[in-house]
């Protein structure tokens, strides 16, 4: 397993007049709203025309910083509503990086318009959606890590409730359930999760957007794989660490053609990243494969029984 140097991006990055640490984006007491550009007449409800309400975020608190980023890369029809559910959480000491791929499909227009209110961006060709993460991440300052894709969104007041349990619990890793939006038949479905803990950390579960973690735990992605870069990342970062579910919604992904999970041509994408994962190089054979997935059906059924889940 080949990772790279997050500290040669840094550099890279340096090299090229990039000032350090990022800013944060500018908080106002009075929230961003109606600051940041207006959206289209017809967008309404989160995150267009609503925001979370600033007063939420107690003065008292020395309220750590949060780094997200956000890869990008020709989702013009959904990077709006990722980015305005970033700012509109009018979280207090946030820094918010997009890399965009050089998209060609108006996506650079809509970042430009949102560059007051964004740490920093940049759209140039790179080597895929792991490489763009890495390279944001190499700029981050943040006590706490999340990205979100640029066809996602989070909900509302998700950054208070994050921040909020990791001041109060001090665990290195909150995740939580999602929503899956499917964008053809306008349907939403709750993605509940079991607990992730170790010996089930195999079995995938985790709902990437609605993960958060500690920037003290924090591990560059394997450039190599293209669609589970996410899942393999879980089993090196979260093993081991202190961690918390919280058993609500905290984003939605939405279910289009060309989403990689959902999408018909990855399958063979999908099966060379396994290939990858349990090659000898990586994390080797699972010899307990069968006894994992049995047992953790019978985990499933529990939970369900007792209605956990």
């Amino acid at each position: 397993m080949n990772l790279p140097n997050l500290t040669s991006y840094r550099e890279a990055f340096l090299a090229k007049g990039v000032g350090l640490p990022l800013p944060v984006v500018e908080p106002h007491a009075e929230g961003l709203l109606n600051k940041i550009p207006e959206p289209a007449a017809e967008k309404t409800g989160w995150p267009w025309n609503t925001e979370v309400n600033p007063g939420i975020y107690d003065e008292k608190i020395n309220w750590p910083k949060l780094t997200i980023v956000s890869p990008s890369y020709n989702q013009v029809g959904f990077l709006e509503q990722t980015i305005r559910s970033v700012l509109l959480q009018n979280y207090p000491n946030l820094e918010y990086i997009i890399i965009d791929g050089g998209s060609n499909d108006g996506s650079l227009q809509i970042i430009e318009k949102y560059a007051p209110w964004i740490s920093y961006y940049q759209s140039e060709k790179d080597r895929g959606q792991s490489h763009a993460i890495n390279m944001g991440f190499s700029l981050s300052s943040g006590s706490y890590h999340a990205w979100i894709n640029s066809d996602d969104y989070y909900l509302e007041g998700v950054f208070h409730l994050v921040i909020t349990n990791f001041i109060k619990t001090g665990v290195d890793f909150i995740y939580g359930y999602g929503i899956d939006h499917n964008i053809l038949t306008g349907e939403y479905k709750l993605n509940r999760i079991l607990p992730f803990i170790d010996y089930f950390i195999k079995i995938p579960g985790l709902v990437q957007p609605s993960t958060f973690w500690s920037s003290g735990i924090h591990e560059p992605i394997w450039e190599e794989l293209h669609c589970a870069l996410d899942y393999e990342l879980w089993l090196r970062l979260v093993k081991g660490h202190r961690r918390l579910l919280l058993k609500q919604p905290l984003s939605v992904a939405h279910i289009h053609d060309e989403a990689k999970t959902h999408s018909p041509k990855m399958k063979a994408r999908w099966e060379a990243d396994h290939q990858l994962i349990w090659g000898p190089e990586a994390h080797g054979t699972v010899h307990e494969w069968k006894k994992i997935v049995f047992l953790n059906r019978i985990r499933v059924k529990l939970y369900r029984l007792f209605k956990l889940i």
